[in-house]
């Protein structure tokens, strides 16, 4: 994560007192633990998996995507930190244990965001989770609208990409919306014999949309762990699933900066403050943010 944070250059914006207090997301994933690195700022957990009242994540991926999103890195020393370390988190289990769910469960999550938005001041909804393109039929239309009612409702809404690319059209559902913000990996996984891959989804869209928006490396992330009680505190994953909160850890910085701001202002000032990464724009998009040029503080 420190390696993540470097590139993006959100040592240089917290340092300028940016951390995104006050702004508040909701991560839709598998759970999450109280992790001290932001225990303290998860202010709701929703299970729509078991119906249990505390927080968990027997999957590990929620707490980890969560750590990237707002981490404040306190059991490294800082090392750790993620984007926005003063973000304040709102948690709806919609993964099971194997980090399976249903599209209906998701599409509840969804709305719930929605029906809280006011109550909570939700202003971002991140999702590292979707379907395969061969389930994009009717139920994928139905997550799409989810996604994009959420957006229509003023929430900035970041998903993942997917990790089936790198051929055309595989970014996966609700990527595939033209309204939401769309992250993908920029970097490959590495394989055993050195040589690595490339994974992320890429467009276009069956509806001929570039996709995505935005890449970030999203490969042999170290982020929060839930196993903490037992001395691990932090873990390595890779995927898409890395890269898309880190794009809503930058919505909390900006919107902390500028609270007036629509989400569609945010994305477009995403899209100005974009480096190419000299990749074709079906994969990368607009290119990787630079997080001074985002929040003016370079």
């Amino acid at each position: 994560m420190d390696w993540v944070r470097k590139k993006l250059y959100a040592d240089a914006v917290h340092q300028a007192g940016i951390t995104g207090k006050g702004v508040t997301a909701a991560v839709l994933d598998s759970g999450i633990s109280r992790h001290p690195d932001y225990a303290k700022r998860i202010i709701v957990f929703k299970d729509f998996i078991n119906g249990r009242q505390e927080c968990y994540d027997d999957a590990s991926h929620g707490t980890h995507v969560s750590g990237i999103l707002c981490g404040d890195g306190s059991s490294s020393g800082g090392r750790y930190c993620g984007i926005a370390p003063g973000c304040s988190l709102i948690h709806l289990k919609v993964l099971d244990r194997n980090g399976e769910g249903s599209m209906e469960e998701l599409i509840r999550a969804i709305h719930w965001v929605i029906v809280n938005k006011e109550k909570y001041r939700i202003r971002i909804m991140n999702i590292s989770a979707g379907t395969t393109l061969g389930e994009q039929a009717k139920s994928g239309t139905l997550l799409v609208n989810a996604v994009e009612e959420a957006w229509d409702a003023e929430i900035v809404v970041v998903v993942a990409a997917g990790n089936l690319g790198p051929g055309p059209s595989t970014v996966t559902v609700p990527g595939n919306s033209r309204k939401v913000i769309t992250v993908g990996a920029a970097d490959w996984m590495r394989r055993s014999g050195g040589a690595g891959r490339l994974y992320s989804g890429c467009g276009p869209t069956q509806e001929c949309i570039c996709k995505p928006e935005l890449v970030i490396p999203g490969t042999e992330v170290v982020s929060c762990c839930p196993y903490w009680r037992n001395g691990r505190y932090y873990s390595k994953k890779s995927g898409t699933s890395m890269a898309a909160p880190a794009v809503a850890g930058a919505a909390a910085l900006l919107l902390e900066k500028e609270p007036y701001l629509t989400n569609v202002e945010v994305k477009m000032r995403m899209k100005e403050s974009a480096v190419s990464c000299g990749f074709p724009q079906n994969r990368q998009g607009w290119g990787i943010l630079d997080l001074r040029r985002l929040t003016g503080t370079r």
